[in-house]
């Protein structure tokens, strides 16, 4: 018996040792994983990791000094510019390579390669939508010009420098998580980001169920519900503006008719209401200190690490402070000794849909200006872990690539002919976005940011700006030259009048600066009132933060940066404000409950701040969904509309204007439902809902703890998230915490004989879970408070802020 007790031993000891040292599943080998000589114990770093290092690169022609202050915040000072972009692109590697790997593998299609099969249809995505294809153009072009060429190559010999000095032991533990290896940096990586903020930015359409709602409804319904201007707005460029600064261009006209009898299912990635982005300047004739002051905090979906890596980069004819994208060189948004400039997304309709007919199934023709033309063809190998590669062949035609094909249509004739949908995508176009950045980091004035906007095409946004003297702000991009509403529904691929007819000029593109109001901003509402003769979008984000932005800066004299700082983390609801007083007037206090009068007693006490500790806003946001939710759902329940419901501003106009609208009675019940009836359902149910949910009413209402806020990780590995945490904020406000989004980096740059930035992300610099810089900011994120931006003028500034140095210097 001992012998065999003892073989079994032997055979499981083994056996453990086999399982250890083998993969199963997107699972790392867990011996390799645990081991102390290279598993995931090496990850674990000290606060005080900060020392004092000299290194010796290959590639590097002079001297870098870099110096780390107490957030470990590089602060990169170079004697040439190739030194300056090496040091940042070895510094950006030192601190987030694994994040730049991943990001840049979902932009080129390529995470099943370490990830597995349950990717394959996003990398498929990717690759049909043409994100290789858009940016092998934009590098192209990028390379064509010998200052961003310079740039990009020096940032990746950088990147390259620290990734050959790991060993296994030294990966992030994501590479120890997945069990692969960094692979060298390429200069179309750069412009994967690029690709990828496009897609983040303006990579959303609902053209699919825009058609099919066209098709159920007709045009006349559609045009009622999805209008082309909203009711509430006060759009970025200030209503009234003369356009008298340039000639337009001729207007195209549109083709005969779109496809309204096609109904497809087709689910593209959908355009979101409730993430919101702000910025704003003002002038110096309304602040305390006679100079201007700019404010910028973009929304983006929340992440540990950050999308944003803080960085000073420093060298002759530079010296710059902010914020870049791990994965590209310079200052994305940020100020130097001159200027300061930040970034909004304009929500330009520059991706529109095709519907392409092709003479057989062997889509080698396509139908186009009455004759067939050739198509031509991409194959795109997909490498998957763990299987064999798949080669999917992605069909073009001179519109794009074809994201969906092998459907069937009857055409004129009653035969049925094949058709696909062609994606044109201003993320397709050539462009140079990193010229646009280098001219603002050097910028010295107005000039300089008018000049560097030239080179920024997508995604188009809105470039706020201020120097020591002016103030501007334009919404900016490389737009084409449309006819109204081209592409708020599915194009007709076969005719020429439906293509894209060049571009808005530049200097077409609308702007304002100085302002008589005295401050320009923007929250991704309407770019300009219907005035402007130019189609940049039917339907932008919902006035309301912008709203409120422009009420508060217009009633400030003497603003401060504290001023600033505040207003970016106002909670007030203005929707509330418009809405709530006549949603109350439908509700009658005789005939509730005593916990549905106690909810009707909070809220009318409320005042429209959705604070952390407001038991008023959650009884609000839980009666507006409902209502919102059972205004549409009935006649919006055909999935081929995919819940695309009329926007908050056309349900608002229903509520207040039009009481006796046919959409308020539920045509599931044989009753017949009026506004009073779907409203006062809708309170009873949210109260129902809040009393399910966090039991009697009372401090578990609050706020804060119905609709608790997580940082999850880049990883999504739940130990490296932020845990739930208790804020205020809602997608309407202007601190737009929102379903895993919010102000990604709150930015305050007071200008003035000595520029002072104050700034903060959600996190910390390092992507290490285990490195205390790792999250070290979040506290100050999370009470709304900014740190001071150590903004040095030379290497040899003195300041006890420093807390160590790197001197990097030729091998």
């Amino acid at each position: 018996m001992k012998i065999t007790k003892a073989l079994l031993s032997i055979a499981f000891t083994l056996l453990l040792i086999w399982a250890l040292q083998k993969k199963f599943g997107i699972a790392p080998p867990l011996g390799k994983f645990l081991s102390p000589a290279e598993g995931f114990w090496q990850n674990a770093e000290s606060k005080n990791i900060l020392q004092t290092h000299q290194l010796k690169l290959k590639g590097l022609q002079g001297k870098v000094t870099i110096k780390f202050d107490e957030n470990h915040i590089p602060h990169i000072f170079a004697d040439n510019l190739h030194d300056l972009y090496y040091a940042q692109g070895y510094m950006t590697a030192t601190d987030r390579l694994w994040q730049m790997d991943i990001q840049t593998r979902q932009a080129a299609g390529r995470l099943a390669e370490v990830i597995g099969p349950k990717v394959l249809d996003i990398d498929r995505y990717h690759r049909r939508m043409g994100m290789v294809y858009g940016a092998e153009k934009t590098l192209n072009a990028m390379m064509a010009d010998p200052i961003v060429k310079n740039m990009i190559l020096a940032y990746t010999d950088g990147i390259n420098a620290y990734i050959h000095t790991l060993s296994p032991k030294d990966y992030p533990i994501e590479f120890k998580l997945l069990n692969y290896a960094p692979e060298d940096w390429k200069p179309i990586n750069c412009a994967f980001l690029l690709k990828l903020m496009s897609e983040t930015l303006a990579g959303g359409s609902n053209e699919f169920a825009m058609s099919n709602i066209l098709k159920k409804f007709g045009p006349g319904i559609t045009n009622d519900l999805f209008p082309d201007y909203p009711m509430h707005e006060d759009p970025i460029i200030p209503a009234g503006t003369k356009w008298d600064y340039f000639k337009p261009l001729t207007i195209p006209k549109p083709s005969a008719g779109f496809l309204a009898s096609m109904t497809d299912s087709a689910k593209t990635k959908p355009r979101v209401e409730g993430i919101g982005s702000n910025n704003w300047a003002v002038a110096g004739s309304k602040t305390a200190s006679g100079y201007p002051i700019l404010a910028n905090d973009p929304h983006l979906n929340l992440t540990l690490p950050s999308i944003w890596y803080q960085v000073q980069l420093s060298a002759p004819g530079m010296n710059v402070y902010g914020v870049s994208l791990p994965g590209a060189p310079c200052v994305i948004l940020g100020f130097n000794n001159d200027i300061s400039w930040g970034i909004t997304n304009v929500d330009a309709d520059v991706l529109d849909w095709y519907q392409e007919k092709f003479k057989d199934g062997q889509m080698n023709e396509y139908w186009y200006n009455n004759q067939w033309n050739k198509t031509t063809r991409r194959i795109e190998k997909i490498d998957v872990l763990g299987e064999k590669p798949i080669y999917d062949t992605v069909v073009y035609t001179h519109h794009g690539p074809v994201v969906y094909e092998n459907k069937t249509q009857q055409d004129d004739g009653h035969d049925f002919v094949p058709i696909g949908h062609s994606l044109r995508w201003i993320a397709h176009e050539p462009s140079d976005e990193l010229m646009a950045m280098y001219l603002l980091n050097t910028g010295k004035n107005y000039d300089d940011y008018r000049k560097a906007l030239h080179y920024f095409s997508a995604p188009a946004s809105n470039f706020v700006f201020a120097s020591k003297t002016d103030i501007a702000i334009t919404p900016n991009g490389k737009y084409p030259l449309k006819f109204k509403d081209q592409g708020k529904f599915i194009l007709d691929g076969t005719d020429p009048a439906n293509d894209w007819h060049g571009w808005i000029p530049f200097e077409h593109d609308p702007t304002v600066k100085n302002p008589a109001r005295g401050f320009v901003s923007s929250a991704n509402q309407s770019s300009t009132d219907p005035s402007y003769p130019y189609y940049i979008n039917w339907s932008f984000a919902p006035y309301e933060r912008g709203k409120r932005i422009n009420n508060r800066l217009a009633a400030m004299n003497k603003a401060t940066v504290d001023s600033m700082r505040i207003l970016q983390s106002d909670t007030y609801s203005i929707r509330a404000q418009d809405i709530l007083p006549a949603m109350l007037e439908y509700i009658d206090p005789t005939r509730l409950d005593a916990t549905q009068l106690s909810a009707y007693h909070q809220i009318n006490m409320w005042n429209k701040d959705v604070a952390a500790n407001s038991i008023g806003a959650s009884i609000y946001g839980y009666w507006w969904l409902a209502t919102y939710h059972a205004i549409w759902e009935d006649e919006f329940a055909d999935k081929n509309l995919q819940t695309n419901y009329p926007s908050a501003d056309r349900t608002e106009q229903l509520i207040l204007k039009e009481a006796n609208s046919k959409w308020f009675d539920d045509v599931r019940t044989p009753e017949k439902e009026t506004a009073s009836d779907i409203i006062s359902k809708a309170f009873n149910t949210a109260v129902k809902q809040l009393t399910d949910k966090q039991g009697k009413i009372g401090p578990n209402w609050q706020w804060g703890k119905v609709r608790p806020f997580e940082i999850a990780s880049l990883s999504r590995q739940p130990a490296f998230g932020s845990g739930n945490f208790e804020a205020g904020g809602s997608g309407t406000t202007i601190n737009a915490l929102n379903d895993g989004h919010g102000p990604s980096w709150r930015m305050v740059v007071q200008m003035g004989p000595k520029v002072k930035g104050y700034g903060i992300f959600p996190g910390g610099e390092s992507g290490n879970p285990g490195s205390f810089f790792y999250s070290d900011m979040l506290k100050t994120w999370q009470t709304g408070q900014l740190k001071e931006l150590l903004f040095m003028q030379s290497v040899n500034e003195a300041s006890p802020r420093i807390k160590s140095t790197y001197t990097l210097t030729a091998k």
